[in-house]
């Protein structure tokens, strides 16, 4: 059959997607066989008014190949998609614009589906979830109450991160560089009302559960690492002071180095901490607290950066070292926080740097207490040049003299035990999780307060509590949400005693809806529970999970707490919510800035020879820059317009082949040509009229066994080169035989068509195979048949290769050797030497070893 060069891709796509989609393909069974199921997800999108950009495809087009591959491998494969839709940017865009944000947000997820599915990915529509959807919070709200039930949902007036531009309080995470992850401005420190998710309680299980989960290493480093587990002791100081009881007060330090206890020569409390009032001496009082109001107005990060010069005020105060009675003097200092660990630290400025660097500063005494192994450091100590934190031997400590550090801390730990003056402790880095915020756009929290009563839980058979219909959802700026000011929906009554009561106004984080979507994929009809048990049974844990690094610590560590609450409350039959965890890299894109420092868009500019581009007014010549795609840098890149010139094939592909899909990499428009080309060939290569024959017999398993292998392994962009590989040999034959081997072309298309399903099924029916080549097995591998009968072997003379020798695949090494040596062209270089050795890699290399 005639075909033209250029594919049809826009009705190609349109005809395939609706065929794929009226013959229920990708809808996943209730319960999948036994030892059948594949549940892969992908990390589901905040749907934002920009839409996609050429990134966000790029793990949904991973996840669309490898679970159409497992269908083809005979799997049960659910494969779902949905929309994160709440959250601070859909209401800020609300507020932007005078848009209601849930009108907003159904406009957004209008556009990324409308995108989504324009790529033609094999997701079961059927299970689509929306967080902002009243049947879905509902059970958010639900989930909340379990948590609330057992202890870990409490409410509390702590110190937050306040973002002055959002007007809401910022977990931890959400923090970065001081600053806003949403909008970028400088964060705050202020006291608010709060609800808390106590996460803390699970931290020990957070870190221990890491151990068996297929994730990236880089990942679960970062868990541990934002969990910090430390151990150590506990040891109690005795403070005096005018303002304590007459006995005085214990200060409770937690360190990982009681061994060093004798080489604390003072303390620091944090400006809050409690005994701080106390402590102060009438002559330090003013000081104190204009230190205190100072280090109020900072963030977490201002205080703790690992730059910042260190400050502090004495207190006036002393406190008794417990291992030798000495007194020490008590300061303040905005390095040490309240919230971790006891809010005051034993200070050991021979062996610990941030303390070495505050007593430098104010002039304290600095003991040495640990022998360092090494001379270096033990000269740059006596020197006081800088600190030694590494193990090393005790001295200058009676209990514990000349032993290694791990003894010193077993012996020590012993001992203030037995004084009763400590204990061995563990602490975390983990702080438990800010959950409420001071925002419109929210799952509302299920709590009634009654003056009576109490925090009331709502009863489960009224939710979900709706978010009321409001004109004005502008925060307050005042630390109270705006649904604090619609006194109709504010008002109820106690489900406990009857009473007047009043709703919770806070609103739950973006981060609830996120953190069990996969659960509710799972039976998303359900209008009587949450998930049927059975089915989550049968589907659980999600056996491959991708979506950016980003999500890390946020997501990951939210989504894993959850679900080990609901596994011990058994509503769930896993441990670990995600078995197996791949990130994609980062799409980065060229940017063009010319000399006055001004971005330039891409129909500015005409663009060369390795993306170099000149201005087209002006001619001025710029160099590309690699950065993240970003309005203000006029480098993104919209699938839209990518679907437009080249249609999904050529997109899906290209993303797989610009590298390993972990790594960033830069968009180049040069670069997809050349996809655009291969799929060309095939579609003019393989359009029907094949023939009967035996084909490259060889090359066709080879290419089977590593596609196969390189799709489950994430490694597309090998599997497409194996793929241009066959395709050149199939064409090669084509020539010589007038016209492809039937056995290579459908093989080929079967191979090809997870990657590009849409031109690979047009093909199929063209050429008059029989129903949809995504419903086709994966084509069987034999071993036997992958081997080749001979290979070309390199021959090398010292090192160096002079010729090649074609021969039986397995040859003995002897055979091997002695064809080598009668090469013409290897015995020219032998000529007149020595051969005094002759090493032989079976299948791959001779080297011959002359000496001349």
């Amino acid at each position: 059959m005639a075909i033209t060069e250029q594919i049809p891709f826009a009705d190609v796509e349109r005809k395939w997607q609706k065929r794929w989609e009226d013959e229920g393909i990708f809808k996943a069974p209730d319960v999948p066989r036994p030892g059948k199921k594949f549940y892969c997800l992908d990390m589901f999108p905040y749907p934002s008014a920009d839409g996609l950009h050429v990134g966000h495809p790029e793990g949904y087009t991973a996840t669309d190949i490898l679970c159409r591959y497992r269908r083809m491998k005979g799997e049960d494969v659910l494969h779902p998609m949905g929309w994160d839709a709440f959250g601070l940017p859909a209401e800020n865009f609300a507020l932007q614009t005078g848009t209601h944000p849930r009108v907003v947000t159904q406009r957004n997820i209008a556009n990324f589906r409308r995108q989504i599915r324009s790529l033609g990915f094999s997701y079961d529509w059927s299970r689509e979830v929306d967080t902002t959807d009243p049947d879905y919070y509902r059970w958010t709200q639900w989930i909340f109450l379990q948590l609330f039930k057992k202890g870990l949902a409490y409410e509390g007036v702590v110190p937050i991160n306040w973002c002055p531009s959002c007007k809401t309080g910022l977990a931890n995470e959400e923090v970065f560089g001081g600053a806003c992850e949403r909008c970028g401005a400088p964060v705050e420190r202020k006291e608010l009302r709060q609800w808390l998710l106590r996460i803390t309680a699970y931290a020990d299980r957070l870190l221990s559960d890491l151990e068996g989960l297929d994730w990236p290493e880089s990942t679960l480093a970062m868990q541990r690492n934002w969990i910090g587990r430390s151990e150590g002791a506990e040891a109690a100081f005795r403070a005096k002071a005018p303002g304590l009881p007459s006995d005085g007060a214990e200060i409770r330090v937690f360190t990982t180095r009681p061994d060093t206890l004798y080489g604390a020569t003072y303390m620091v409390l944090a400006p809050e901490h409690p005994l701080v009032e106390g402590l102060t001496t009438v002559a330090q009082k003013a000081a104190v607290r204009a230190y205190v109001a100072q280090a109020q107005a900072k963030t977490e990060m201002e205080r703790t950066g690992e730059d910042k010069t260190k400050t502090g005020v004495p207190t006036g105060s002393s406190a008794i070292n417990p291992v030798n009675g000495k007194d020490i003097p008590v300061w303040i200092a905005d390095y040490v926080l309240a919230g971790y660990g006891t809010g005051a630290i034993m200070a050991v400025p021979g062996h610990d740097e941030r303390d070495f660097e505050f007593a430098k500063q104010f002039d304290l005494p600095i003991v040495k207490v640990v022998e360092p192994p090494d001379a270096a450091d033990a000269e740059a100590l006596a020197r006081l040049e800088r600190a030694f934190g590494g193990d090393g031997v005790a001295v200058n400590s009676p209990v514990i003299d000349g032993l290694p550090t791990p003894e010193a801390k077993a012996k020590i730990i012993a001992w203030l035990e037995q004084k009763g003056i400590g204990h061995a402790r563990v602490t975390y880095k983990l702080r438990d999780w800010v959950f409420s915020r001071q925002r419109y756009w929210g799952e509302p929290i299920p709590v009634i307060h009654c003056a009576k009563c109490g925090i009331v839980a709502v009863p489960e058979k009224d939710l979900p509590v709706l978010l009321p219909d409001v004109k004005d959802y502008r925060p307050t700026g005042t630390g109270e949400s705006p649904l604090a000011a619609i006194e109709d929906w504010v008002r109820t009554t106690c489900p406990d005693c009857g009473g007047p009561g009043r709703r919770e106004t806070n609103t739950m984080p973006q981060w609830a809806g996120s953190c069990w979507y996969y659960l509710r994929f799972l039976d998303p009809k359900n209008t009587g529970r949450a998930w049927d048990p059975a089915k989550e049974k049968a589907w659980s844990p999600v056996d491959c999970y991708v979506g950016g690094a980003e999500h890390a610590v946020l997501h990951l560590l939210y989504a894993r707490f959850w679900h080990k609450v609901l596994f011990d409350l058994g509503f769930v039959s896993s441990k670990e919510p995600f078995q197996k965890l791949r990130h994609q890299g980062m799409i980065l894109s060229y940017s063009y800035r010319d000399s006055r420092g001004v971005y330039h868009a891409y129909d500015e500019l005409d663009i060369g020879e390795g993306s170099r581009a000149k201005l087209k007014a002006g001619g001025e010549a710029i160099e590309p820059q690699v950065e993240k795609m970003s309005k203000s840098k006029k480098n993104v890149i919209n699938p839209d317009d990518i679907l437009a010139r080249y249609g999904a094939d050529v997109f899906r592909m290209y993303e797989m082949f610009m590298g390993p899909f972990a790594d960033s990499k830069p968009w180049d428009m040069q670069g997809i040509e050349g996809l655009a080309r291969f799929l060309r060939r095939a579609w003019t290569g393989l359009a029907g009229g094949w023939k009967d024959g035996e084909g490259a017999v060889h090359l066709r398993h080879q290419t089977i066994e590593k596609v196969g292998a390189d799709i489950d392994a994430l490694h597309f962009n090998t599997a497409i080169s194996q793929l241009m590989i066959y395709l050149n040999r199939i064409q090669d034959e084509a020539k010589a035989a007038g016209a492809p081997a039937r056995a290579d072309a459908e093989t080929f298309l079967t191979l090809l068509h997870p990657l590009a399903p849409h031109v690979t099924e047009e093909l199929w029916e063209r050429a008059g195979g029989e129903g949809l080549l995504a419903r086709r097995p994966w084509p069987a591998f034999d071993p036997a048949l992958a081997k080749e009968d001979q290979v070309q072997i390199a021959v090398q003379v010292n090192g160096k290769v002079r010729e090649h020798l074609t021969i039986e695949a397995g040859s003995p090494k002897e055979r091997v050797r002695d064809a080598a040596l009668a090469l013409e062209r290897v015995r020219s270089f032998i000529d007149g030497g020595k051969v005094v050795n002759v090493v032989v890699v079976p299948d791959r290399l001779v080297n011959i070893v002359v000496k001349k």
